[in-house]
Protein backbone atom coordinates (compact mmCIF):
# COMPACT_ATOMS: atom_id res chain seq x y z
CA UNK A 1 0.00 0.00 0.00
CA UNK A 2 1.40 3.46 -0.84
CA UNK A 3 1.94 5.93 1.77
CA UNK A 4 -1.35 8.91 0.86
CA UNK A 5 -0.17 12.17 2.44
CA UNK A 6 -2.59 14.30 1.50
CA UNK A 7 -6.32 13.72 -0.71
CA UNK A 8 -9.08 15.76 -1.66
CA UNK A 9 -11.73 14.65 -4.12
CA UNK A 10 -9.16 16.74 -6.87
CA UNK A 11 -5.70 15.93 -5.82
CA UNK A 12 -3.81 13.23 -4.19
CA UNK A 13 -0.65 12.81 -2.91
CA UNK A 14 2.14 10.11 -2.28
CA UNK A 15 5.42 9.77 -0.26
CA UNK A 16 6.69 7.38 -3.23
CA UNK A 17 9.68 5.08 -1.96
CA UNK A 18 13.45 5.08 -3.18
CA UNK A 19 13.24 2.67 -6.31
CA UNK A 20 9.58 2.76 -7.74
CA UNK A 21 8.95 4.39 -11.31
CA UNK A 22 6.39 6.69 -11.61
CA UNK A 23 4.87 5.04 -14.48
CA UNK A 24 5.98 2.24 -17.21
CA UNK A 25 8.71 3.17 -18.98
CA UNK A 26 10.88 1.41 -21.93
CA UNK A 27 14.31 2.35 -20.76
CA UNK A 28 13.06 0.14 -17.14
CA UNK A 29 11.84 -2.80 -18.87
CA UNK A 30 12.89 -4.63 -15.15
CA UNK A 31 9.83 -2.73 -13.11
CA UNK A 32 6.97 -4.90 -12.32
CA UNK A 33 5.15 -2.75 -10.32
CA UNK A 34 4.47 1.50 -11.25
CA UNK A 35 3.01 4.09 -9.07
CA UNK A 36 0.76 5.23 -11.33
CA UNK A 37 -1.10 1.64 -11.29
CA UNK A 38 -1.02 1.22 -7.68
CA UNK A 39 -2.44 4.50 -6.36
CA UNK A 40 -4.86 3.72 -9.30
CA UNK A 41 -5.96 0.13 -7.85
CA UNK A 42 -5.56 1.03 -4.30
CA UNK A 43 -8.19 4.10 -4.48
CA UNK A 44 -9.92 2.48 -7.47
CA UNK A 45 -10.00 6.13 -9.06
CA UNK A 46 -8.38 7.40 -12.52
CA UNK A 47 -5.01 9.60 -11.06
CA UNK A 48 -2.85 10.87 -13.57
CA UNK A 49 1.08 12.54 -11.90
CA UNK A 50 1.26 15.89 -12.51
CA UNK A 51 4.66 15.90 -12.62
CA UNK A 52 8.01 13.17 -12.03
CA UNK A 53 10.16 12.28 -9.54
CA UNK A 54 13.19 9.57 -11.17
CA UNK A 55 13.12 6.08 -9.79
CA UNK A 56 15.78 6.05 -7.30
CA UNK A 57 13.99 9.32 -6.10
CA UNK A 58 11.41 9.13 -2.74
CA UNK A 59 9.21 11.46 -1.54
CA UNK A 60 6.65 13.62 -2.56
CA UNK A 61 4.43 12.83 -5.87
CA UNK A 62 1.34 14.32 -6.86
CA UNK A 63 -1.54 13.52 -9.01
CA UNK A 64 -5.20 14.84 -10.05
CA UNK A 65 -8.49 12.82 -10.46
CA UNK A 66 -9.69 15.52 -12.91
CA UNK A 67 -8.02 16.29 -16.28
CA UNK A 68 -9.16 20.10 -16.03
CA UNK A 69 -7.19 19.89 -12.54
CA UNK A 70 -4.33 18.00 -14.02
CA UNK A 71 -3.49 20.96 -16.85
CA UNK A 72 -4.03 23.62 -14.37
CA UNK A 73 -1.50 22.01 -12.18
CA UNK A 74 0.76 21.55 -15.12
CA UNK A 75 0.61 25.26 -15.54
CA UNK A 76 2.00 26.25 -11.90
CA UNK A 77 4.47 23.78 -12.05
CA UNK A 78 5.53 25.07 -15.74
CA UNK A 79 5.46 28.89 -14.71
CA UNK A 80 7.46 28.15 -11.75
CA UNK A 81 4.70 28.00 -9.16
CA UNK A 82 5.01 25.26 -7.19
CA UNK A 83 7.66 25.85 -4.47
CA UNK A 84 9.71 22.30 -3.95
CA UNK A 85 12.18 21.60 -1.26
CA UNK A 86 14.78 18.29 -1.31
CA UNK A 87 16.62 17.02 1.37
CA UNK A 88 19.94 14.65 0.27
CA UNK A 89 22.93 13.40 1.70
CA UNK A 90 26.13 14.26 -0.06
CA UNK A 91 29.73 13.95 0.10
CA UNK A 92 31.68 16.29 1.61
CA UNK A 93 31.08 19.20 3.85
CA UNK A 94 29.18 21.40 1.55
CA UNK A 95 29.02 25.13 2.59
CA UNK A 96 26.88 26.95 4.38
CA UNK A 97 24.54 28.12 1.50
CA UNK A 98 25.04 28.39 -2.16
CA UNK A 99 23.19 29.37 -5.33
CA UNK A 100 23.84 26.83 -8.72
CA UNK A 101 23.38 28.88 -11.60
CA UNK A 102 24.55 26.02 -14.10
CA UNK A 103 22.75 25.49 -17.61
CA UNK A 104 22.19 21.31 -18.43
CA UNK A 105 22.20 20.40 -22.05
CA UNK A 106 19.18 17.91 -23.04
CA UNK A 107 19.71 14.31 -24.88
CA UNK A 108 19.25 16.18 -28.05
CA UNK A 109 21.49 18.96 -27.10
CA UNK A 110 19.08 21.36 -26.25
CA UNK A 111 20.94 23.55 -23.53
CA UNK A 112 18.24 25.04 -20.63
CA UNK A 113 19.05 27.05 -18.06
CA UNK A 114 18.52 25.29 -14.35
CA UNK A 115 19.25 27.06 -11.04
CA UNK A 116 18.98 25.77 -7.76
CA UNK A 117 19.83 27.19 -4.08
CA UNK A 118 20.61 25.20 -0.90
CA UNK A 119 21.42 25.42 2.72
CA UNK A 120 23.63 22.90 4.55
CA UNK A 121 21.28 21.30 7.85
CA UNK A 122 24.33 19.23 9.08
CA UNK A 123 27.65 17.65 8.97
CA UNK A 124 29.38 14.13 10.05
CA UNK A 125 32.61 13.69 9.83
CA UNK A 126 33.03 9.39 10.46
CA UNK A 127 36.21 7.81 11.92
CA UNK A 128 36.26 5.58 8.31
CA UNK A 129 38.96 5.80 6.14
CA UNK A 130 38.07 5.73 2.52
CA UNK A 131 40.59 6.38 -0.30
CA UNK A 132 43.93 8.96 0.29
CA UNK A 133 41.26 10.40 3.29
CA UNK A 134 41.53 8.86 6.91
CA UNK A 135 38.57 10.18 7.89
CA UNK A 136 35.00 10.63 6.04
CA UNK A 137 32.82 13.45 5.63
CA UNK A 138 29.47 14.14 4.47
CA UNK A 139 26.84 16.78 4.80
CA UNK A 140 22.65 16.60 5.24
CA UNK A 141 21.09 19.24 2.66
CA UNK A 142 17.73 21.25 1.39
CA UNK A 143 17.77 21.95 -1.45
CA UNK A 144 15.56 24.34 -3.50
CA UNK A 145 15.11 24.40 -7.54
CA UNK A 146 13.80 26.78 -8.85
CA UNK A 147 13.45 25.08 -12.43
CA UNK A 148 12.35 21.36 -12.92
CA UNK A 149 15.23 20.01 -15.53
CA UNK A 150 15.73 16.36 -15.71
CA UNK A 151 18.18 15.17 -13.02
CA UNK A 152 19.05 18.60 -12.03
CA UNK A 153 19.93 18.34 -8.27
CA UNK A 154 21.87 15.63 -8.95
CA UNK A 155 23.51 17.47 -11.91
CA UNK A 156 23.98 20.52 -9.77
CA UNK A 157 25.05 18.60 -6.76
CA UNK A 158 28.02 17.13 -8.90
CA UNK A 159 28.88 19.68 -10.93
CA UNK A 160 30.27 21.75 -7.54
CA UNK A 161 31.97 18.02 -6.14
CA UNK A 162 29.59 17.02 -3.36
CA UNK A 163 28.14 14.01 -5.43
CA UNK A 164 24.73 13.22 -3.61
CA UNK A 165 25.34 9.51 -2.19
CA UNK A 166 23.53 6.75 -4.06
CA UNK A 167 23.79 8.42 -7.47
CA UNK A 168 25.23 5.92 -9.96
CA UNK A 169 24.62 8.11 -12.59
CA UNK A 170 26.20 11.25 -11.61
CA UNK A 171 27.79 10.75 -8.05
CA UNK A 172 30.73 9.04 -6.87
CA UNK A 173 31.46 5.61 -7.55
CA UNK A 174 34.11 5.05 -4.32
CA UNK A 175 31.36 6.41 -2.14
CA UNK A 176 28.59 4.06 -3.76
CA UNK A 177 30.71 1.17 -3.28
CA UNK A 178 31.54 2.08 0.04
CA UNK A 179 28.04 2.67 1.28
CA UNK A 180 27.21 -0.88 -0.44
CA UNK A 181 29.89 -2.72 0.96
CA UNK A 182 30.12 -0.91 4.22
CA UNK A 183 26.52 -1.00 5.04
CA UNK A 184 24.56 -2.53 2.12
CA UNK A 185 22.52 0.27 1.32
CA UNK A 186 21.98 1.17 -2.38
CA UNK A 187 18.88 3.72 -2.05
CA UNK A 188 19.95 6.93 -3.14
CA UNK A 189 20.04 9.44 -0.30
CA UNK A 190 17.38 12.53 -2.34
CA UNK A 191 13.95 13.10 -0.80
CA UNK A 192 11.16 15.17 -2.16
CA UNK A 193 10.22 16.19 1.39
CA UNK A 194 7.87 19.70 0.53
CA UNK A 195 5.45 21.03 -2.34
CA UNK A 196 3.72 24.71 -1.69
CA UNK A 197 1.26 25.74 -4.66
CA UNK A 198 -2.11 27.17 -4.25
CA UNK A 199 -4.87 24.70 -4.96
CA UNK A 200 -6.19 24.99 -8.24
CA UNK A 201 -9.87 24.59 -8.13
CA UNK A 202 -10.19 26.00 -3.95
CA UNK A 203 -7.54 28.37 -4.18
CA UNK A 204 -6.55 27.85 -0.75
CA UNK A 205 -2.62 27.43 -0.33
CA UNK A 206 -1.13 23.82 0.23
CA UNK A 207 1.85 22.79 2.30
CA UNK A 208 2.58 19.04 1.57
CA UNK A 209 5.04 17.32 3.56
CA UNK A 210 6.43 13.60 2.97
CA UNK A 211 8.86 12.02 5.91
CA UNK A 212 12.25 10.50 4.92
CA UNK A 213 12.02 6.69 3.85
CA UNK A 214 13.79 3.87 6.30
CA UNK A 215 16.62 3.86 3.98
CA UNK A 216 17.20 7.58 4.78
CA UNK A 217 16.29 7.67 8.27
CA UNK A 218 18.94 4.64 8.73
CA UNK A 219 21.90 6.78 7.64
CA UNK A 220 20.47 9.98 9.31
CA UNK A 221 21.15 7.59 12.03
CA UNK A 222 24.70 6.41 11.31
CA UNK A 223 25.75 9.95 11.27
CA UNK A 224 23.85 10.85 13.78
CA UNK A 225 21.81 13.54 12.87
CA UNK A 226 18.55 14.64 14.02
CA UNK A 227 16.03 16.49 12.46
CA UNK A 228 14.30 19.41 14.36
CA UNK A 229 11.38 21.65 13.23
CA UNK A 230 12.88 24.10 12.33
CA UNK A 231 15.14 21.88 9.63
Amino acid sequence: MLDIVYQDEHLIAINKPHGLLVHRSPIANDAKEFALQLLRDQVNRYVSPVHRLDRKTGGLLLFTFEKEVEIAMHKQFQEGLVKKKYKAVVRGYSPESMDIDYPLVKENGMIQDAFTSFVTLKQAELDISLGKHPTSRYSLVEATPTTGRMHQLRKHFAHIFYPIIGDRKHGCNKQNKFFKEQWEMTTMLLHASELSFVHPVTKQELHLTATLQDEFKRVMELMKWELSDND
